[in-house]
């Protein structure tokens, strides 16, 4: 009899037990982008906007991506291919410098805007469920079109550079804030600012993403056996001694002893041997 398969790695594939059709999503395209996005417009809010018209300098904190607005288009004269626009939109904060007093920290919103373009594959089938809507009086999830579904995956950005300017060295560029969703406005503990004030903020962020189409598909995918747990669930009425708890954690030796060298693989600089190898 042969030994039950578990998750993890597959050494042979003689245990295969059937083939089986699932219903899942495909990808079939992606890219991967690290962003410079230099120059972006600071929004403040209305009490971080009196205190950056008295700051004499700025100093860079950091910065939450809040939101992610992704529409999908399909390309005209190239079947298959799509368009993503993408809008993230940032809360950024700094410390604002008024004359020899304490920083004040400022907080703001910063937009940008990103398009790729992605193979999507086509589908003219038109899709119903009898999976019914949260909000509804059980209505049909209708699917009113056949476009990929978009995926943005992306961390919170690096602040790179912050710069503090007066409105005449403003870039001819610079796009008035409009069409901000309530929920980022919310965000916010006070009402955004966009119009022509004294002085403004520029931000360059470092951005990673990642962007991919996917398709509800029908695949048939080799099966092992149903995967049945093996951990037994632990009681939490404090049965358990909790000595015996302690002894399984390892002795935490780098809160002791620092590590001498630098962690492998970073590339500004290189491995130091230690004096006594």
């Amino acid at each position: 009899m042969p030994d039950k398969m578990m998750p993890g790695p597959v050494q042979d594939a003689a245990c295969i037990r059937e083939a089986v059709c699932i219903h899942t999503k495909k990808i079939y395209d992606s890219c991967k982008d690290k962003d410079c996005i230099e120059d972006l417009r600071f929004y403040p809010t209305q009490s971080s906007q009196a205190a950056i018209e008295r700051a004499v300098s700025i100093k860079a904190g950091k910065a939450e991506l809040l939101y992610v607005y992704i529409d999908v288009e399909p390309v005209g004269f190239n079947r298959g291919f799509y368009t993503v626009d993408v809008r993230y939109f940032y809360r950024v904060t700094a410390d604002a410098f008024v004359g020899a007093a304490r920083p004040v920290e400022v907080s703001g919103l910063c937009v940008f805007d990103k398009r790729v373009i992605l193979f999507g594959s086509e589908g003219t089938a038109k899709i119903f469920s009898s999976q019914t809507s949260l909000e509804g009086l059980d209505e049909q999830m209708l699917r009113q079109s056949n476009l990929p579904t978009a995926v943005v995956e992306v961390v919170d950005p690096i602040v790179l550079n912050m710069k503090l300017v007066d409105v005449c060295e403003c870039h001819s560029c610079d796009c008035e804030l409009s069409d901000v969703p309530p929920c980022i406005c919310g965000c916010f503990n006070s009402e955004l600012c966009c119009g022509s004030q004294g002085k403004r903020i520029y931000v360059t962020l470092g951005q990673f993403s990642i962007i991919r189409l996917e398709r509800d598909s029908q695949l048939l995918m080799p099966v092992y056996d149903y995967c049945m747990p093996e951990k037994e669930c632990a009681c939490g009425g404090g049965e358990e001694d909790p000595c015996e708890i302690f002894r399984h954690v390892k002795f935490p030796v780098n809160e002791f002893f620092p590590p001498s060298s630098p962690t492998p693989g970073g590339d500004c600089h290189p491995q130091l041997k230690s004096c006594c190898s």
